[in-house]
Formats: structure tokens, sequence, C-alpha cells
């Protein structure tokens, strides 16, 4: 038997330590592969949708090659630490430090090279289904396979490189000083036994600090609480892991009334042990499983506010123009002439804005007449509102507002024209976007209207002109009046955009381009948190298994003195829950709190709630943990039985 069949029978004997990490690995290659695949893809043609995608690709696969190395590197740690007396008795036998640090070498390429082809392979069977997802996702006519040497180039490089240079630094996780140390251990990694009371109680301050801080942010110090709250919950989570909790054990073990009884006592001091030996693996786990909820929970309110858009924008589109604009005739000539070209039923309604101060808040508002409003609600299906002489409503800019403003009652005074109106109440249905009509708009009578107008072209003030199009087929309007909203960049970039007479707003342009980057965004975000999810539950997967000869003699001492299968296996599930789901939980209860912060962040951009989203991703992800647990329990069970 040579040296490299002497490796290669090792990988094969250590496939059940082995098996979460190859899982792990492959699956990783195989995302990068397909994130790859659509990086080079020669069918994209639409300049934004090629930039979104490049960018996306490229963020994406620079974030999971830099998780995959510290994967990969704490995962060998563990795995090369479980093996120290099989390393110790090599070194006994006569293995000189050099072989040994071969033989793990040659092990470590030969995982990462099965690793490499089969996350490669699947990667490429898959990519059809991937295209397809994405072909939906971006509204593209067609996205078919392709055959390119570049994928395949950048994720054989890549990995080949990552695990060379893992393997060349993998020997030095193994202490070799003393091989009768070696030999004495049993596999486990101690490490934590000892705990500070007063690290146990800054680790509950910081959490304490960091979840009130959630709970009270405001829309002024949001964005410093983005830079504060996650390193101050990160150190929290460590020391609540490493001090914390122990402490708190440490206490719950006085009370006997509850600590002796039945199988607790066994249970909970076992439980102890494992928490003190796998203290930092659960803080690593916590704060993967946090990225991940995080990184799917913000994607998936993206996607929230795409979807919400156009409650947002209810018109299809909007033409604004002021009273000199030479170019209103042609342009509103323009979008009636390319609707029709696209057979699009609309309801056009023309009307003007004006504009006044009012008395009571000396604050500019805008006036809009009722018929107008009547005439635009009409469009929608909604009753018409009457008004008499002197009688005004609000006008609200956002939904949220609505509730604030119905219930006002105001008198004020219109001061450039003289006219005393009582504005009672809110308008109820929502027929503009937000704030398009400015901060405090008011919808007056009609022959309190024209007293306004009328006093207005006295003075030669300006009116602006609205030509309101209500259309059915909102998001087909995308082509329509890519000429003027071109002119309107243009001036932008020239810096004449302050002496433009127009304005254009074409909602289903821009959700276009939203949805295909939310979308897009969304579903690498869930390939990555898939990576992060199968990562977080690997770790706890590898400690199970590295310290299984130690848990299978200790089983083997309780069957001997009687216990049943039922009580082996209540004595197992009260081991093993705690080790799933608290790190989980904890994740959980962070990204909760970090929810509370990004609704009120939503508030403020677009008035929208997302939380459907977020119980969505929620329930998603506590099924995946649930079904994963049954999973890594019934392989646990069977290893401890068939060891009999």
């Amino acid at each position: 038997m040579t040296f490299r069949q002497f490796a290669y029978r090792n990988v094969i004997r250590n496939r059940r330590i082995y098996a979460a990490f190859l899982m792990a690995s492959v699956f990783s290659v195989m995302v990068f592969f397909l994130y790859s695949m659509l990086l080079f893809h020669p069918s994209i043609e639409d300049r934004f949708i090629q930039e979104i995608a490049n960018k996306g690709m490229l963020i994406a696969e620079v974030v999971l090659f830099f998780f995959t190395v510290f994967f990969l590197f704490y995962s060998m740690r563990a795995f090369l630490q479980a093996r120290s007396k099989e390393f110790g008795i090599l070194l006994h036998l006569g293995m000189a430090k050099s072989q040994l640090r071969k033989l793990v070498f040659l092990e470590t390429m030969i995982i990462g090279i099965i690793s490499i082809v089969a996350g490669t392979f699947l990667g490429y069977m898959f990519s059809k289904f991937f295209f397809m997802i994405v072909r939906e996702i971006v509204l593209l006519p067609a996205l078919p396979l392709y055959i390119s040497w570049q994928p395949f180039a950048l994720t054989i490089g890549a990995f080949v490189g990552l695990f060379f240079v893992i393997s060349s630094f993998a020997f030095k996780f193994i202490q070799t000083d003393k091989v009768s140390e070696l030999i004495q251990r049993d596999g486990a990694i101690e490490e934590g036994y000892t705990f500070s009371s007063g690290r146990g109680y800054i680790g509950l301050l910081f959490l304490g600090l960091s979840y009130a801080m959630a709970i009270s942010t405001t829309n002024k110090i949001v964005i410093g609480l983005l830079f504060l709250l996650p390193p101050l919950a990160t150190i929290g989570t460590y020391y609540f892991f490493t001090d914390s909790l122990p402490l708190l054990l440490h206490k719950f073990e006085r009370n006997k009334r509850f600590y002796w009884r039945d199988f607790w006592m066994l249970s909970i001091s076992e439980g102890i042990v494992r928490l003190r030996e796998n203290a930092r693996m659960f803080f690593i786990v916590t704060i993967v499983s946090t990225v991940a909820f995080m990184s799917v929970g913000i994607l998936a309110s993206l996607t929230s506010f795409a979807s919400q858009y156009r409650e947002m924008h209810p018109l299809g589109l909007v033409y604004q123009s002021k009273m000199d604009n030479e170019l209103e005739g042609r342009h509103v000539e323009q979008l009636e002439h390319e609707l029709a070209l696209k057979k699009l039923d609309y309801t056009l309604v023309k009307f003007q804005v004006l504009e006044q101060t009012s008395s009571f808040t000396e604050r500019k508002v805008s006036i809009i007449k009722l018929s107008d409003v009547n005439d635009l609600a009409q469009s929608f299906g909604y009753a018409e509102v009457e008004l008499m002489e002197g009688d005004a409503l609000f006008l609200p800019p956002t939904v949220s507002s609505y509730e604030k403003l119905n219930t006002d009652a105001v008198n004020t005074v219109l001061e450039e024209s003289g006219l005393a109106i009582k504005i009672d109440g809110a308008y109820s249905h929502r027929l503009f976007a937000n704030h398009a009509m400015g901060a405090n708009a008011i919808v007056l009578n009609d022959l309190d209207y024209d007293i306004v107008l009328e006093k207005v072209m006295q003075t030669q003030r300006s009116v602006i002109n609205y030509y309101a199009f209500n259309v059915l087929d909102w998001q087909e309007t995308k082509d329509i009046g890519v000429s003027i909203e071109a002119g309107i960049s243009e001036s932008y970039l020239d810096g004449t955009n302050l002496q433009l007479r127009y304005a254009f707003d074409n909602p289903g342009l821009r959700y276009a381009s939203f949805r295909t980057t939310f979308s897009l965004l969304l579903f690498v975000g869930l390939l990555l948190a898939g990576v992060f999810f199968l990562a977080s539950g690997s770790f706890i997967y590898f400690r199970l298994y590295t310290t299984l000869d130690r848990d299978r003699k200790q089983f083997e001492v309780l069957r001997r003195m009687g216990i049943t299968d039922s009580e082996f296996k209540k004595i197992v599930n009260r081991q093993l829950i705690p080790q799933f789901f608290f790190p989980w939980g904890v994740a959980l209860l962070h990204s909760s709190f970090a929810f509370l912060s990004l609704q009120v962040i939503w508030d403020a951009l677009a008035d929208i709630s997302i939380v459907k989203e977020l119980l969505m991703v929620i329930v998603g992800f506590t099924i995946l943990q649930i079904l994963y647990f049954y999973l890594i329990r019934w392989r646990y069970l069977a290893h401890i039985k068939a060891l009999d």
C-alpha cells in the first residue's frame, strides 16, 4: 500500500466525520459555479440587467468565498483535533512529523478535489433550472444553457487555491509536542470551562442595551444605530455564551427542587459540559444564523417594497408642465400616441394645481379643484365627494398621515387670495404618489377654487398643469415616454435641470428596474443564506460526531444500568435540542429586534409594512431547522445504536 493509498483510505474510513464537511463544501462550490455561469452569460445584452447581474454575482461570490475560507478553516481544525488519538498512535509507531504533515495535506486535498469535482458537476447540471428562474425574475425572452471555459476556470482555480492553502496550514492545528497527550485525548475540544461573573453580567448588559435601543429607535438616530448595534450585539453574544449562560446555569444547579428530578440532572449536567466545550461554536452558529436571517429579511423587505409599489404610485403616468413650457402639447401628444400604439387603455385627467400660503401655518399649500379630484377618482372607481362653499379637505401626503389629518379641523385664510376656508377631515382615497402634491395639499370646492384661480392669474403667479394618465396595465408603460425621460436625465447630467419647465413620472419604468434588481438580489441572497444555514448546522454536526466515541461510552454505561429506549431518546433530545435550537433561537431574537429598526427605516422611506415578508422568512427558517434537527438526530441515534 502506497502512502497516497493510505491517505485515501483514511478519508474513506473517516467518511462519517467528513460527511457534513463534504456536503457543505460541495454546496458552496455548486453555488459559486452557478453565480459564475450567470456572471459570464453571453445572452444578457440589456445593459441595466447585465450591470445588476455582474455586480450582484461578483459581490455574492466574494462573500461566499471568504465565508467558505472561514468555514473550512474552522471545520478542518475540529476534524484534526478529533483525530488527535489517531495521529498520536501513528507518531508512536514511528511516523515522522514530515510524513504526518504530508498525510494531512493529501487527505485535505483529496476532500477538496472531490468537493470541487462534485460541486462543479452538480452546478452545471442545475444551471438550466437556475437560468429558468433568473429568466422569469428579470423578464428575459431566453436565457439558454451555454458552455464556456470561464466559469469552470474561475470556480476550479478559486477553490483549488483555497484547498491548497488550507491543506498547507492544516498541520498547524495539530499539537505534536507530546505523543502521550495526543493518544489520551478523546476528540473533545476542551475550551471555556471557566467563566467570569463580570463578563457574564457585561454580556447580559450589552444584549439588553442592544434590544432596548432597537425597540426605541427613531428616524433621527436609526442610521447611527446601524453602526453601533452590530458590534455591541456581537460582543454581548460572545460573552453571553462564554460567561453569561454558564453563570445562569451555575445558579440553576443550586435549585435542587427542579434539578434533582427524573433525568433532568443527567441531561442538564451533560448539557452544561457541552455548553462549556462548545461556547465559541455556539457563538459562531448564532452569528452565522443571524447573518442568514438578516440577509434574507432585508432582501425580502426590498421585494415587499416592489410588490407594494403600485399602491404607492396609483397613476400610470404623470406629466407636469409649467405655464411657459413650449413642449407641453408635443409631449402630451407623444404620450397619447405611444399608449395607442401599445393598445393600452387609459383615462386622462388634466387639472391645475395652484399655490397659496396658509395663514394657520404660514407655509405654502397646494390647491386642487374638487371636480378634478372627482374625475380622477371616477377613473379608479371611487365615489365622488361633495364640498360646500368655504369647506375644504386635506389631501394626505402619505397613507399613514390620513388618520391624523382626518381628525383635524383647521380654520385658515389663503393669504394671496384672501379666501377664508375651514379644512375639516381628509380625502380618504389614494390618488397620487407620496408627497406628489407636496407636504401640504387641500381640495377646494369648485367655486372657491375659481376665486383663487382668478386671483392667481391676476398676479401672474405660476400655475402647474398636471396630466394624470390612469393606465390599467401600468407595468406595460415601461417603454412609454422614454425620450422624455432621457431628456430629463441629460439635463441633470448637464446641470441644466433647474431650467426645465416640465417633469415626467413613469412608475412602470421604475418598477421594472426595482422588480428586476430586488428579485435578483433576493434570489442571490437565498442561495447565500442556504450556504450559511447549511454551514451553521454543520458546525453542530461536527461537534456531535467528533465526540461520538465519548458519547457511545456514556450511553453504554446507561444501558447497562437498565435505561429503556424511550428514556434514551428523551436524554438525547434534551441534549441535542439545546445545541440545535438555542443558538438558532438567540439568532432569531437578534434578527427580530433588528427588524424593528428596519421597519422604522421603511416607515420613513416608503410608508410600507414588512411584517408579512419577515414572518414568512422566520417560518421558513424554522421549518428548515426542525427538518435539519430530525435528520441529524436520526443519523446520530443510528450511529450510537450501531455501536452496541
